[in-house]
């Protein structure tokens, strides 16, 4: 059977676990962190020069996170802008991505 899922249940794919029981296995993905600035703004778009403290401080936050978590060897940041680039909470984040390649283009 080509199932990946099947592979990760039958050992057959390593897997980190984070639970298992007789009936199913949860295992744990690869590092994906949300950053969310407590100030509400709807998009990217509504930055302003005042805002350059807290948008500073969203990278400095997330830098920090992925070195926690283990990505020193690389990881990607995403914050998307509007329906054409993926958003779709209308309130700032970041998105932080590590312990496994990344590809490009991305999605």
């Amino acid at each position: 059977m080509d199932c990946l899922f099947c592979k990760i249940v039958a050992g057959q794919i390593p897997a980190r676990k984070l639970y298992e029981n007789d009936r199913v296995i949860a295992p744990k993905a690869p590092v994906h962190v949300l950053v969310i600035p407590k100030k509400h703004l709807r998009s990217l778009n509504e930055l302003g020069e005042d805002d350059n403290a807290l948008a500073g401080h969203v990278l400095y936050s997330a830098q920090r996170l992925a070195k926690e978590q283990g990505c020193d060897d690389g990881f990607r940041m995403v914050m998307n802008c509007n329906e054409l680039g993926g958003q779709t909470v209308y309130h700032i984040h970041m998105h932080v991505l590590g312990q496994r390649q990344m590809i490009w283009p991305p999605g």
